[in-house]
């Protein structure tokens, strides 16, 4: 799954030969700039605050605050006029909606429901080839959840993403339409999409819970916000990247500017925005999966409860609907992408409006073959897996304890080394290092940015839990890249294995976070080092694809003049290919450190401890002012990551 939407495509190239001798020559000058102040700083910093962590007397403690005003919403949700005539409303409204889709569904019958999802796939994937697959992957999935005995968890599951992507991709598009046909606003907003696309999902729900508490509203609001951004970026790309020339025909034909907006932009840029719609199909998927753990329902609290109790086959058979739902959505709304200015050979029954017209009545004779199937999933029908899938992951866990010994290793020789490390440095010391780190790589506000997101982190009193959770990050990140870049590398030269790798990895991306941790426990138990390698896992697409693609987009008369001068294959990629596509890989890294933290802070739930732990058992027992303070500490990090690893090329734009 493309969790994050970043910038496009061409500021992932390399730049000219004159701007790399100027940010060469401007790296330099910061490198010597940074030698000079850490002769003066490093000094100064021993001689007033010597070694140790975050002190005491620094820090301040808001977990009572939070504790009171989760205590004051408690008290006033059903007498205070906020809650009375506003908030009270929308949590009405959310419920009423999601209940009206479910009870909607649910009257369709199980064979209503599966006609809709395969006649629906159907018509948005065209008549030929593609279209049978996918409606085949519909049928397919829909099929499973109801022989896994999951039909009710996978409804609920569905309904809350309807109305989730319908108000996510509305509020997107309202979004994406002032940024796409205003600079001004697009300038104020990307900080904002920026930042809100780095934090990891379990930093949205403590805010919800705090206002709705647990429930459906929260779950339904959370997800809104976080499946939003990609809509709102997509929408304003499409826009801004209208063909001038259509424009100027159009204002040359005397049309006003919303007759250019409905007629010219929004057809041309409907392409970029059904990207943006699959896009928040799938972040609003991972989130209602996650919002789980704040009463959401559905298949994730499925999951929830399995992994809470390590009983893999449960989870299993809760996990396998849940990825097959997302590569459903996946598969159709990609294809009805792709059919975007195909041209429709003529009219006809199967095509236009009377081939929906032919869907919707398929449906209508499906929901009314009800009293003759059924209203729910036959019980004959169903198959427990979970019994011999335990029973796998017992043998596994007493045959292949190598799995266990691998992580109890990395545990003890990489894991905790780390973690001790970054405790033992000084605390003023990780301030200067991040500050150096993201002045390098970007500009001052940069630096400024990161280096308070990191002392809020101290005086938030967590710094010890979130250098933990960075231990865990950086630890994964360094399999990651050396993953992904090597796989990367392997793919760029060899087109058939890049062939063999590409269905495995739209698979990956395809799966919510919380699914990649159920294999996980089965083979390395509930252990840090199980959060660490599901991260991997999660990131290892992205950083695969960015830097196959980065790497097939350097200049062929750069390789060509070097093998002229008879550089083996070695030299081209180590000296033309990799520094040339230096932009890509950079990016590689942003996507991998956010990618990675995004999971590992969820790897909570299976042992990763630390700051994703807090936050569980914030949620979990209504220990509001734990949950908030851990959840503030992990957007901190996350912004700090994100800070030191941004490519330089998106500062200058």
């Amino acid at each position: 799954m493309t969790a994050v939407v970043t910038a496009p495509a061409k500021e992932a190239t390399a730049p000219e030969p004159g701007l790399r001798a100027l940010l060469r020559h401007r790296v330099h000058r910061k490198l010597l700039l940074l030698g000079v102040a850490a002769l003066v700083l490093i000094p100064v910093g021993v001689a007033l605050w010597g070694s140790g962590s975050w002190p005491a007397e620094l820090t301040v403690d808001v977990s009572g605050p939070l504790d009171d005003a989760n205590k004051w919403v408690v008290d006033n949700r059903d007498t205070h006029p906020l809650f009375l005539y506003f908030l009270l409303h929308l949590s009405n409204t959310a419920t009423d909606a999601v209940d009206a889709v479910y009870q909607f569904l649910d009257a369709m019958g199980w064979l209503g429901v599966l006609a809709a999802g395969v006649l629906f796939a159907w018509r948005a994937a065209g008549l030929g080839q593609r279209g049978v697959k996918v409606a085949a992957t519909a049928f397919g999935a829909f099929a499973v959840c109801g022989l896994l005995g999951m039909w009710d968890a996978t409804l609920l599951t569905i309904a809350l993403m309807v109305v989730a992507v319908a108000v996510a991709s509305l509020l997107g598009v309202l979004i994406g339409l002032a940024a796409g046909l205003s600079r001004r606003v697009d300038r104020a907003l990307r900080p904002v999409l920026d930042t809100m696309q780095v934090l990891p999902a379990f930093a949205y729900l403590l805010p919800f819970v705090l206002v709705f508490g647990t429930g459906t509203p929260a779950a339904l609001f959370c997800t809104v916000i976080y499946a939003a951004p990609p809509m709102a970026r997509l929408t304003a790309l499409g826009l801004r990247g209208a063909d001038p020339a259509v424009l100027e025909a159009s204002a040359s034909l005397g049309a006003s500017a919303w007759q250019r907006l409905r007629t010219a932009r929004l057809p041309l840029a409907r392409k970029q925005m059904l990207l943006g719609l699959n896009q928040t199909i799938m972040m609003a998927l991972s989130m209602v999966v996650i919002a789980a753990l704040v009463g959401a329902g559905g298949l994730g609290e499925e999951v929830y409860s399995a992994l809470s109790t390590v009983d893999v086959g449960k989870a299993l058979t809760a996990g396998i609907p849940i990825v097959l739902i997302a590569v459903w959505l996946d598969r159709t709304t990609a294809a009805a992408g792709d059919r975007i200015g195909e041209s429709s050979p003529g009219g006809g029954l199967l095509h236009g409006r009377s081939a929906w017209a032919l869907v919707f009545a398929g449906v209508v004779v499906a929901a009314f073959g009800r009293p003759a199937v059924g209203r729910v999933w036959p019980e004959a029908w169903t198959y427990d897996i979970s019994t011999p899938v335990n029973k796998a992951q017992e043998w596994i866990t007493e045959n292949l304890t190598f799995t266990e010994a691998w992580a109890r290793e990395f545990t003890v020789w990489i894991l905790n080394p780390l973690r001790d490390a970054l405790i033992w440095l000084p605390w003023w010391s990780l301030l200067l290092l991040v500050a150096a780190l993201a002045w390098l790589v970007g500009t001052w506000a940069t630096a400024l940015t990161a280096t308070l997101s990191m002392a809020a982190i101290g005086v938030l009193g967590v710094w010890g839990k979130s250098l933990d959770t960075l231990s865990q990050v950086l630890a994964a990140l360094v399999l990651t890249l050396a993953l992904g870049v090597l796989a990367g590398i392997l793919s760029s030269r060899a087109g058939r294995l890049e062939r063999w790798l590409r269905p495995v990895l739209d698979a990956m991306q395809t799966m919510p976070q919380f699914v990649y941790l159920i294999p996980v426990v089965a083979l390395f138990g509930v252990t840090r080092a199980s959060a660490i390698i599901a991260a991997v896992v999660y990131a290892l697409p992205a950083v695969v694809r960015i830097t196959t693609q980065g790497l097939r987009e350097v200049d062929p008369a750069a390789l060509e003049a070097s093998r002229s001068l008879g550089a083996s294959t070695r030299q081209q990629l180590l000296q033309v290919q990799l520094p040339l596509a230096r932009p890509a890989l950079q990016l590689a890294v942003n996507q991998g450190v956010v990618l990675v933290l995004a999971v590992v802070v969820v790897g909570g739930l299976v042992g990763g401890g630390a700051l994703g732990y807090d936050v569980v058992k914030g949620l979990s027992r209504g220990e509001m002012g734990i949950g908030m303070t851990a959840g503030v500490a992990i957007v901190c990090l996350g912004l700090v990551l994100d800070r030191i690893t941004q490519p330089a090329t998106r500062k200058t734009d």
